[in-house]
Order: C-alpha cells, then structure tokens, then sequence
C-alpha cells in the first residue's frame, strides 16, 4: 500500500492505435503488484463491449462540460468531437492508494502530464511495421479503408512525437509476452532506482 510520503509511480504508455498498449497493460497489471490502471472519463457514447470503469467512465457531453467548468479535470482532449479527460480526486485516490499507475493515453495526454510537471516514467510501444497496424484494424471490423487509412497516417504523426518519451519498444507482432517483460522490467528498475537501462533507449 502507497503512504503519504511514497507517490506512486506514473507510467504512461502510449501507441498508434491498435499498437498494443492496452493488451499490454492488462498483463502488466496481473504481474505489478499494487498497481491499477488509469481509467479516463469520456462523452463517447459506451460500446456493446465497453466495460464501465474498465474501458472508461461514460458520461454525457453536458455533464462533461459541466465538470469541467467546475475545475474536476486534471488534464482533457478532444477526438473526433469527443471528450476524454482524467478528474482530478480520481487520480489522487489511485496515487494514495497504489505503486504503480498504468496510464494508457496518447501523445497529447503525454504532453499534458509534462506542461503540468507531473513526474512520470514515458514508454512508447512502436510496431514492428505499419502494415501490422492495417491488418489488425481490418481484422477488428467496423472501419472501412478511407478510415483505417486516416488511422495510419495519425499513426505516423504519433510515432514522430514518440522522440520525447523516456523509451521507446518495439512490440513485435506476436511477441506480446516479450514486450510485456521488457516493460516490467524497466517499471521495476524505476521503481528500485537503479540506472542500468538508458534513457531514451530503442528495446527491440
């Protein structure tokens, strides 16, 4: 259990969409012990496969709104006319109460965590190639081409913004476990203090 003098360890995780991040969070919170993930608050309509609480915090635009003129939201971003935000005594509950928070967001969640000076440990799962990205999409359903295209190329834009993260790791198609192991330990090395991994460091 987190005391008052030993803040939990933020670890943001980010990827191109389909990249693997939260597959590899939902492994990495079965090994880390004391550790949870970072929920967002959304105004997304929830999907048939959405867990509340799990996936997100569902609630509607107005309410969203409402929070966030009342100061609740540590950080927020809209995508595709959508609210996702982190509030504020949600993220101080899990800091009082955990080791380790897993954090999936995206580059500009990250960016936010920096502007405010929040400390954090950053990792950014790169595909081993873009290809890879098409055909999990295709295999997921739901988007056409135009839309798994536009995917792609946000993918790209991401993944040159992924230079300001402490590490970057190439998840492999297939090799999810290897992935995930690479992150526990540099999660574990953070934790203890110990310097053996290199800043800015490429795991492939």
């Amino acid at each position: 259990m987190n005391t008052q003098n030993k803040q939990a360890l933020l670890v943001i995780i980010s990827s191109p969409a389909g990249g693997g991040k939260d597959s590899a969070i939902r492994r990495l919170l079965k090994i880390l012990p004391n550790s949870a993930k970072l929920v967002t608050t959304t105004s997304r309509a929830k999907r048939p496969r959405d867990i509340e609480g799990g996936d997100h915090f569902f609630i509607s635009k107005e309410e969203f709104e409402k929070q966030l003129q009342q100061g609740q939201f540590l950080e927020y971003n809209i995508t595709d006319n959508k609210y996702y935000g982190i509030c504020k005594n949600y993220f101080k509950k899990l800091q009082d109460n955990n080791d380790i928070i897993l954090a999936p967001i995206d580059v500009d969640g990250k960016k936010h965590f920096d502007d405010l000076r929040i400390p954090h440990l950053s990792i950014f799962l790169l595909p081993n190639n873009m290809d890879t990205l098409r055909e999990r999409a295709r295999r997921r359903g739901g988007m056409t081409e135009e839309m798994i295209e536009n995917r792609i190329r946000l993918g790209y834009e991401e993944i040159e913004r992924a230079k300001d993260y402490d590490y970057k790791l190439v998840n492999h198609d297939g090799k999810l476990d290897e992935t995930v192991d690479n992150i526990a330990k540099i999660i574990k090395e953070r934790l203890v203090g110990k310097g053996n991994i290199d800043k800015k460091a490429d795991l492939s």
